[in-house]
């Protein structure tokens, strides 16, 4: 069957403040969809990927038609959701026989819900896509009806029907690798200025899921009975040599958890390092899951830079959280992380539950006493699925609009601040971070190449609207977002299949 998986279309004007977009517009290989891609493709069907960060919507529609796919599959987020409906209603328009299918993070939380809010939907996919999305296509092919197809609800006639839960994949090695070669150019798919350094760049993850309960998260195992689910050491590497064998020349880790099992995490670095592998990496991990030993020796395979979710300075926030780390912690780990030679990249949140507007401060203080390479500094957001989201109302208040759904938006907002207060706050902490001289000295000192150069550019230009706009991340700043909700599905590092605070 001809299959064709979209993306809806999105433009960098719907997404971030001109006077910061410089140092912020990233483009991620969207990894969920490239595993369903490759999965359709093993299974003997023919694939094709339309990616709408690229794509203007009428280009889309116009190759669509072309193609005359038998399956539509959209993705779709919280963020994106209304652009999902938009996008079916256009292809039931062009191609009326087509079967429609949604699946992606809203989804799984929203289920036979997506039915009733997009009516040109044909189903929606509830959990994990690769082997739902195999079924669905050899069931329509062979003319089969959908009844008991775990994992996806769907109408019959004029009912809707919500089949039963598909169970986790466990043993994730007998999924074929992402259909990395529908990308087109692979140089296009780029993390934000500075938090790269060689191109191009793939995204990775080598397990899947979290055995953590942070209250923002949203997992797939809700009740975490599975944890983490791992890949084999051996799995990964033949993964890795394929993309070296590729041309790719970094690799960014976007697991949740990838130092969760340390002797594995140690075993992934020495096996890339005794193979020789020419490639650049950079990985995540919680602070209190790394020692000095662990990070130096990714260090000698080849990682450059860490990001650790350091989020607050106020332990009682981070309590409020989940987090389940300390702030001692924190400071041992970006230290051990100097040691060992790495760049460090710590995120933090605005709009924690009990927080304060001077416990806001306070977390600009920390992030300047931490002193890493690269910090950013989100907005709290309630995604659909997660405990926040389903104490949202306990703990704040919420946008009623799934547009403002990202981390720069706002969505949600405690008892204990305003809605202004953390945009000022984000726009603050900008300021005093970036802004600091030992910090401008040590960028300065630090550029080595030519796109070293670029990202320092691009980071003085959104540094310099910081200072001359009084109101950058607001929704009232006449920017290209013209006074409406914050519509961004992306902060510094994450983009709309990215990482950062998961949803």
């Amino acid at each position: 069957m001809r299959c064709a998986l979209v993306i809806p279309a999105w433009s960098p004007a719907e997404i971030f403040p001109s006077r910061t977009a410089a140092s912020q517009i990233n483009y991620w290989q969207p990894l969920g969809t490239l595993y369903v891609a490759a999965s359709l493709r093993e299974a003997g069907h023919e694939v094709r990927f339309f990616n709408g960060a690229f794509r203007r919507r009428e280009e889309i529609l116009r190759e669509l038609e072309s193609f005359r796919p038998n399956i539509v599959g959209l993705y779709a987020t919280a963020f994106g959701w209304n652009k999902a409906r938009q996008a079916a209603a256009d292809v039931r328009r062009i191609l009326p026989g087509a079967f429609i299918v949604a699946g992606g993070p809203y989804l799984i939380f929203a289920g036979a819900g997506g039915l009733r809010e997009a009516p040109e939907l044909d189903a929606v996919a509830t959990g994990e896509g690769e082997e739902t999305l195999v079924e669905l296509a050899a069931r329509l092919e062979r003319g089969e009806p959908l009844n008991g197809l775990a994992g996806i609800a769907f109408r019959r006639g004029g009912r809707i029907v919500e089949n039963p839960t598909r169970p986790l994949i466990l043993d994730l090695d007998r999924l074929p690798f992402p259909a990395r070669d529908l990308l087109g150019d692979r140089e296009a798919y780029v993390p934000p200025p500075a938090t790269y350094r060689r191109t191009p760049v793939a995204v990775m993850i080598t397990s899947r899921g979290c055995n953590r309960r942070c209250i923002f998260c949203f997992q797939i195992d809700r009740d975490r009975r599975h944890g983490i689910r791992r890949r084999s050491v051996d799995n990964v590497l033949a993964e890795i040599r394929q993309l070296v064998a590729e041309g790719y020349r970094e690799i960014k880790f976007l697991d949740d958890t990838f130092a969760a099992d340390r002797d594995r995490a140690l075993e992934i670095a020495r096996r890339i390092r005794e193979e020789r592998l020419d490639v650049a990496w950079f990985a995540s991990a919680c602070v209190h899951q790394v020692d000095e030993e662990l990070l130096r020796e990714f260090r000698r395979a080849g990682c450059w830079a860490i990001l650790f979710g350091a989020e607050s300075g106020v332990q009682k926030n981070l309590d409020a959280l989940r987090k389940g780390i300390r702030l001692e912690q924190t400071r041992r780990a970006v230290r051990a992380a100097r040691a060992a030679g790495l760049r460090v990249h710590t995120p933090f949140i605005f709009g924690i539950p009990g927080e304060t507007y001077a416990e806001g401060l306070e977390t600009i203080r920390f992030a300047c006493e931490l002193d890493p390479d690269i910090a950013s500094f989100h907005a709290l957001t309630p995604f659909p699925g997660s405990e926040l989201w389903e104490r949202r109302h306990e703990l704040g208040t919420v946008a009623d609009d799934l547009a403002s759904f990202t981390y720069q938006g706002a969505a949600f907002v405690p008892h204990t601040m305003t809605r202004d207060e953390i945009q000022r706050l984000r726009q603050q902490a900008y300021r005093t971070f970036y802004s600091r001289p030992r910090y401008l000295v040590r960028r300065t000192l630090g550029i080595r190449s030519l796109h070293e150069v670029a990202a320092a550019w691009r980071g003085a230009r959104s540094l310099l609207g910081l200072w001359t706009r009084r109101r950058v991340f607001s929704r009232d700043d006449p920017g290209p977002w013209g006074g409406r909700r914050t519509p961004a599905p992306a902060s510094l590092e994450s983009g709309p299949e990215g990482p950062g605070q998961r949803g």
